[in-house]
């Protein structure tokens, strides 16, 4: 009769263990749908909204730029200075020695690869306190070196944006640019 006590209370702790690792698995799983519930708007919300994916790409019409000539247009609210660069221009940047320079940059890097057009793309903002250089509209002061002078407080760019002369740090900052086309290029 020993036996008998012992085999009925082996059954107990075997449906004991079995139910409470049933309880175990319904409140780890509810637990991990309500805290999922939770995190998911929470995530969520920080992705960018669609006016702001939309925003994210500027795409420029390069078809009636001639050489020399340049356009302003803006990308992500800055400013945005497209210029389709002249064979002179060209030439006179490229016989600059680079090491003379305050941030050394060929005219090949700030081009990028595959753009023998001479579409030179960058940010309309110096690089000093975020003024907007004059040079790239008709009419406008170009500074010492036929390119870029920013009012504010004296900055000197090339016609390719490097710095060359007053207090910016920095040439002017080359978007990610791509041509889409022969006539337009996507900027970011």
């Amino acid at each position: 009769m020993a036996s008998t006590a012992e085999g009925s209370q082996e059954g107990i702790t075997q449906k004991g263990v079995r139910r409470r690792d049933w309880i175990h698995i319904a409140a780890l799983s509810t637990a991990g749908v309500g805290g999922a519930s939770i995190l998911f708007p929470l995530v969520s919300q920080m992705a960018p909204t669609k006016d702001v994916l939309a925003a994210s790409t500027t795409d420029v019409d390069i078809s009636s730029l001639e050489p020399g000539q340049s356009v302003k247009t803006s990308f992500r609210d800055q400013p945005l200075f497209v210029k389709r660069m002249s064979e002179g221009e060209m030439e006179e940047v490229a016989a600059v020695d680079v090491s003379s320079l305050r941030d050394p940059q060929t005219l090949e890097e700030r081009l990028g690869a595959n753009n023998a057009e001479g579409i030179l793309v960058q940010l309309g903002v110096c690089t000093h306190l975020g003024c907007v250089p004059l040079g790239a509209g008709e009419g406008e002061s170009k500074g010492e070196y036929d390119g870029y002078f920013c009012p504010c407080h004296g900055s000197h760019y090339d016609a390719a944006g490097r710095i060359r002369k007053g207090p910016a740090p920095k040439n002017l900052a080359v978007p990610e640019f791509a041509f889409t086309s022969e006539s337009t290029i996507r900027v970011g």
